[in-house]
């Protein structure tokens, strides 16, 4: 791709609120100068905003304060004026009822926040996965230029000379101690371990899944994905992106510069090359949708089903996070996709070089955490994307995370009405199901949850996994934790809250999996399903008012990416009206 970098020095936008004599102008510049700040840091240089997510109720983004000061290094060394700003938070580890159910409204937050105040570019400073997307989403419908820096993922986490992966080894544990095979003692005395440095997930879960899509898709400079948040290199990428961000705003580079198509069939690829999160299905096609690119899971499963997965890492693999950027990182994984055939060399990316010029000289340190394209850890690691008369819409499944004996199956259906229905239910040694049945989950979708939680990789039953059995075949509307593993149907579309088919499923139906051929398929007659949903009716009221309301009225089914349908698209950055 072909960029031609503005002409500069020239009026900036800030300068609608900074420059001139005015007394609007004297009212915007005299109130900033209550900071400390001088006169000449409005004499029409960048003036760069700081989009922090830093909250101690997202404890992947506790360090942020830190690295936005590094920011602020780069940005000033540019002769920049960086101005920090906070927005909405959203971490899945306390956030209820799901940090999903508020990702559009952080996205809503950043996208006003950049618009309405003085500023000609923005460093995104994210971490826990919702933020990822959230921030990207809001910049890109305001389209000026934007940088992304990631906090970084944790140290390695380790109990008793083992490897701890942030989520994976939860899961783990838990149905260990279900199954009689850890005592809590010992679950506790390894809780000490999960967590062990600031960071987000350690694993290939969503926020590290997340990282590497944006660096997949040009919005980071090259390297930033793996970079261990408490490594000095991780605040030495802040500095050198703050550095960038100003460059950036002189050539009038901006997402919709960026965010190609080909930037998003790159990005497709290299999470089957990762073994990524199934939330950066969601996640990408609300980006897409925000820049006008008309992204479908049907792009997602023709695009990653030849992608054979190579990053050895949780909950896939062997590795973690820490050992990933030892290894070499993402660009390592990017220069393969592109030797390959799979890659499109030409896009444009935030460092304004091309994709394959920052990957071209990368190097693979350790062949045991990026493996070899002729010895992948899946031959298949893209997303299959299931269709079928229980998700006319779509599905999907992570085929590097499942068992391959599931991959084709047909059981009887256990199903669960709801979460609750679900809680009070799987430890009853009178449920009656075996380790050939479908577990059916519902009303976990956008709607249903509300919000669309990781509810998805329902725990087994304890008489299951009494007998060594560690996966079954389950299916929901639901998602699950990027972190999380095992043969798992999610994002069922339309979603029982909005009447799809799966809200009529019954115990004792057949359904037959076969991702080969990306079916999934109720045994029931049409005429039967047809008469189920004619008499179905919502067994939850819609929210009666406040955000909650909005959201039910306004989001998007999870198979065009769950946004709100009056964000899709860009509303550009015109100067709002001045009251003054």
């Amino acid at each position: 791709m072909t960029f031609k970098p503005a002409i500069w020095p020239r009026k900036l936008r800030s300068q609608e609120w900074f420059g001139g004599d005015s007394r609007d102008h004297i009212y915007h510049r005299s109130w900033m100068k209550n900071q400390g700040l001088p006169a000449d840091l409005f004499d029409g240089r960048p003036v760069i905003g700081i989009c922090n997510t830093w909250s101690q109720l997202t404890p992947c983004n506790a360090h942020l304060r830190d690295l936005a000061e590094r920011v602020k290094h780069g940005i000033y060394e540019a002769g920049g004026l960086p101005l920090e700003f906070p927005v909405f938070s959203t971490g899945e580890s306390a956030l209820r009822p799901t940090a999903m159910m508020y990702r559009n409204l952080a996205a809503m937050d950043v996208e006003e926040a950049i618009r309405a105040n003085p500023l000609d570019g923005v460093a995104l400073l994210v971490g826990c996965d919702k933020t990822t997307p959230a921030l990207l989403m809001g910049a890109a419908s305001v389209d000026l230029p934007a940088i992304m820096v990631s906090g970084g993922p944790m140290l390695n986490g380790w109990f008793r000379g083992e490897r701890v992966g942030s989520g994976t080894a939860l899961w783990q544990m838990s149905e260990d101690i279900k199954a009689g095979k850890m005592s809590r003692e010992d679950f506790l005395e390894a809780e000490q371990s999960m967590s062990r440095s600031p960071g987000s997930c350690n694993t290939m879960g969503t926020a590290s899944s997340m990282a590497s899509m944006v660096e997949a898709l040009g919005m980071t400079l090259s390297g930033n994905a793996a970079i261990p948040a408490v490594d000095s290199r991780r605040r030495v990428m802040g500095h050198v992106s703050g550095r960038r961000i100003v460059e950036m705003v002189k050539d009038d580079l901006k997402p919709s510069d960026v965010l190609t198509r080909d930037a998003f069939e790159n990005a497709i690829r290299t999470n089957g090359a990762i073994g990524g999160s199934t939330n950066a299905v969601i996640h990408l096609m609300a980006i897409a949708g925000r820049v006008g690119i008309d992204l479908t899971l049907d792009d997602w499963d023709r695009l990653g089903r030849d992608v054979p997965t190579i990053v050895n890492l949780m909950p896939s693999g062997k590795y973690l996070m820490e050992e990933f950027f030892y290894a070499g990182g993402l660009p390592v994984v990017i220069k393969r996709l592109g030797e390959a055939g799979l890659l499109h060399r030409d896009t444009l990316t935030v460092s304004g070089e091309t994709a394959w010029h920052q990957v071209k000289d990368a190097t693979n340190f350790n062949e045991d955490v990026i493996l070899p394209a002729d010895a992948p850890l899946a031959e298949q690691g893209g997303i299959a994307v299931l269709r079928g008369n229980l998700a006319p819409n779509g599905a999907v499944l992570k085929p590097s995370a499942a068992s391959p004996h599931l991959l084709t199956h047909r059981g009887r259906a256990v199903v669960f009405e709801n979460i609750d229905d679900y809680k009070a239910r799987i430890d009853d040694d009178d449920l009656d199901i075996d380790e050939t049945c479908v577990m059916v989950l519902k009303m976990c979708g956008p709607r249903g949850y509300p919000g669309m939680s990781e509810v998805g990789n329902m725990g087994l039953p304890p008489k299951v996994l009494k007998k060594g059995i560690t996966d079954m075949v389950r299916i929901s509307d639901a998602r699950m934790s990027g972190t999380a593993y095992g043969t798992v149907i999610l994002h069922t579309s339309p979603e029982a809250a909005a009447g799809g088919p799966l809200a009529i499923v019954r115990n004792g139906d057949m359904i037959e999996l076969d991702m080969p051929g990306r079916r999934i398929h109720l045994d029931v007659s049409e005429a039967e399903i047809a008469r189920r949903l004619a008499e179905w009716k919502n067994p939850v009221a819609p929210p009666a008012s406040g955000y909650a309301r909005l959201f039910h009225d306004h989001v998007q089914g999870a198979d065009t990416g769950a946004d709100f349908d009056f964000l899709v698209g860009c509303r550009g950055n015109a100067v709002p009206r001045d009251s003054h």
